[in-house]
């Protein structure tokens, strides 16, 4: 699914009325252009009250509404796709706890940040011309968790996705194609695709729940976590080698926790899954065996971290 994310730092700019409502038909066709390569899934994400929007300062879609009364048209397509978006609960930001934090020349970057965490698109009004590449730089602040269990925020830089003009879709055409090919978009798919998306990968039954209960903002995160295990388990001769070579970090459970990471595998069996991928923001963890004689692992938990008393 094509997702994109609206943002809110090109709204309400000082420019004169002409050059914001070429901006806003720019945008249109941008968006419209996106969803023509897949008319069932693309949606838009905005934090911006439809109501409140302000798309330059002092020109509000009111204003935009009577400059054009094909403009009234132009807004239902875009409250429709607003409304069909799976992920409003993204905002107000990436993660609600403070782990995480994008940030573009030194100010919040809600809608920039969202796509970038939810492997989507940025969508902007072209009316300052650090709104005109396809492509935009943020800053990224992440709080990690280091092996010796202490917590600090890295900081880097990334980028992000974007499109304020139709010609910008050429850019990211091939992405959204194998988007819609390949990725799915909720928990719920990924569980349902998990043999074709992850053929190295084995799903106790347990983990069912867990992704269809999924959390929006861990969608992207997990379904990254387990295709770079995939790969490597896919690259994995465990004749010449004890455990693949990892392509994310894997560790195993410290003693004092062991004993929470025993499950019910497929055979009744009460085996132990103390391997474990990482995944953020906050603790997410994916737990796991090797199972060697089929060349695979096994999921035993996709979640939170573990605790003890569970």
């Amino acid at each position: 699914m094509p997702l994109l994310f609206l943002n809110e730092r090109s709204l309400a700019t000082t420019c004169d009325r002409s050059r914001a409502n070429e901006a806003m038909a720019d945008f249109v066709d941008a968006v419209r252009a996106v969803r023509e390569e897949d008319p069932d899934e693309t949606a838009l994400v905005s934090e911006v009250a439809r109501e409140s929007l302000e798309i330059a300062e002092g020109y509000t879609i009111g204003d935009w509404f009577l400059d054009d009364p094909k403009n009234r048209d132009r807004w239902r397509r875009l409250r429709a796709l607003q409304n069909r978006s799976p992920v409003k609960s993204v905002y107000p930001a990436p993660d609600a706890d403070g782990h995480l934090e994008y940030r573009h020349k030194g100010e919040k970057a809600l809608g920039l940040g969202a796509a970038h965490f939810m492997d989507g698109i940025a969508v902007s009004l072209a009316v300052a011309p650090e709104w005109t590449p396809a492509s935009v730089t943020v800053e990224r602040s992440e709080l990690v968790e280091l092996d010796d269990g202490a917590l600090e925020f890295e900081q880097d830089l990334v980028d992000v996705r974007h499109i304020s003009a139709k010609t910008h879709v050429d850019d990211h055409l091939d992405w959204i194609r194998k988007s819609r090919l390949a990725r799915a978009g909720s928990g719920r798919q990924i569980w349902e695709r998990r043999a074709d998306l992850y053929p190295h990968l084995q799903f106790l039954p347990r983990t069912e729940g867990h992704l269809t209960d999924l959390d929006p903002r861990w969608i992207v995160p997990v379904r990254g976590c387990l295709e770079r295990l995939d790969a490597a388990v896919a690259l994995w001769d465990p004749a010449t080698r004890h455990e693949p070579e990892w392509q994310t970090k894997v560790t195993p459970e410290s003693q004092t926790r062991r004993e929470a990471c025993r499950f019910t595998d497929l055979d009744g069996e009460r085996r132990l899954f103390e391997l474990h991928a990482r995944f953020t923001p906050g603790m997410g963890r994916i737990y796991f065996r090797l199972v060697p004689e089929e060349r695979a692992i096994r999921l035993a938990h996709i979640g939170s971290k573990i605790r003890p008393d569970l």
